[in-house]
């Protein structure tokens, strides 16, 4: 996985093979959104890497804490839409990584009104 430099957001493994299905993906992943925080996951940069198979996918995903309460419920939301879109079986891949701000999408800090 690399990132590309003018959107700020990862490259999924997927993203040659499957553009369209990628593109879909972050058009649907887009319809989730973190409660608290109140911006879409893919404006969070909460998924990381996305690996499409011909029987079922792997979402990778990284929360913005550890012991975000609504995790499990995000976490399944976003394998479910994963399954509707691509239309196989999809599994989540907690990345246990540090979230942090230059994972957003480019544009999404000042409409969330930090700076």
């Amino acid at each position: 996985m690399t990132e590309q430099d003018n959107t700020n957001h990862p490259v999924w493994d997927s993203e040659t093979e499957f553009p369209e299905l990628c593109e879909k993906l972050r058009e649907g992943f887009r319809e989730i959104s973190d409660p608290e925080i109140g911006l879409n996951i893919i404006q969070l940069g909460l998924i990381r890497n996305v690996k499409i198979e011909p029987e079922s996918a792997t979402i990778r995903v990284i929360l913005t804490t550890p012991f975000c309460p609504y995790g499990p419920s995000m976490l399944e939301t976003i394998r479910q839409k994963g399954e509707e879109i691509l239309g196989r079986q999809s599994f989540i891949d907690l990345d246990v990584g540090v979230w942090d701000f230059s994972m957003m999408e480019e544009g999404a800090v000042p409409d969330w009104g930090l700076y």
